[in-house]
């Protein structure tokens, strides 16, 4: 079954003062902290400005056995509000058990982002369970056989 499953928050603008909150709190160190401005152009895209650039795209803490993830929701989405501030994120280990998760949880409700191979994983994809959760499920490591 899935690899882990870990809390993913969604702020509007500040989630790097609330990861070094969070960091002052449960010591360790960030595995990944980038930036909108990190990230590859979008094709036909709007140039962010420098605020929006500067917002989170991803940051992972480690704490204990699970880790802590989020970003600032991007500009052209809005900001989040109650409820979608958040999202359960399972890494799956292989393409068809990240189906499987996918297709599950996609019954009766809406899927934001299909699976797919993105900059950040050989497989990624998002929805909004009938119960109005928000799923992320990505491949948590890319083998021979899992190669996109």
């Amino acid at each position: 079954m899935a690899k882990s499953v870990n809390t993913y928050l969604i702020f509007n603008g500040n989630c790097e003062e609330a990861f070094l909150f969070y960091k002052s709190v449960f010591g360790g160190e960030f595995q990944y902290i980038g930036k909108y401005k990190d990230a590859p152009p979008e094709d036909g895209g709007e140039a962010l400005s420098e605020e929006d650039s500067n917002r989170i795209m991803h940051v992972s803490l480690p704490i204990g056995n699970t880790v802590l993830m989020g970003s600032d929701s991007h500009p052209k989405f809005g900001d989040v509000g109650f409820g979608d501030n958040f999202s359960i994120s399972i890494s799956a280990e292989s393409t068809e058990e990240a189906d499987t998760i996918f297709g599950g949880l996609t019954a009766g409700g809406r899927v934001d982002m299909p699976m797919q191979k993105t900059f950040w994983s050989p497989y990624f994809g998002m929805l909004k369970d009938k119960f109005g959760v928000n799923w992320m499920i990505d491949l948590a490591e890319c083998d021979e056989d899992n190669k996109s």
